[in-house]
């Protein structure tokens, strides 16, 4: 049961990046306006302490999402998708005229149970 996935649109993106950068990771970190976004950089270019949350990994790229912002989505299974438009962020997908975003729903009762039990 994984509680992060990607739309297949994104997932050509992230291919794309991976050829062009290597190794990459996700980040979100709940801050304001772009830093609420799912962000994505080269692996070692993204500094996470103990307050980085482990949610996944998604076509080989690892996800975090720190604690607080976490919190709002704990009860959320997360797929990231992509859209046209630039965002006001370092995340590599921008200079593409695109910007990763976060599609949600509420856990199912079996998904929740799972998640509360395996502490993630």
């Amino acid at each position: 049961m994984q509680r992060i996935s990607i739309t297949k649109k994104a997932t050509e993106i992230v291919q794309h990046l991976k050829s062009h950068y290597g190794d990459l990771i996700f980040h979100q970190s709940g801050g304001c306006c772009d830093g609420s976004s799912p962000m994505i950089f080269q692996k070692g270019e993204m500094y996470l302490d103990d307050s980085d949350i482990f949610l996944g990994e998604i076509e080989g790229v690892e996800f975090y999402m720190n604690q607080d912002q976490f919190e709002y989505w704990k009860h959320t299974h997360l797929t990231i998708d992509i859209t046209e438009g630039r965002g006001a962020s370092f995340s590599l997908e921008i200079p593409l005229g695109l910007r990763f975003l976060i599609k949600s729903r509420l856990l199912t009762e079996e998904e929740n149970i799972f998640f509360n039990t395996t502490k993630q």
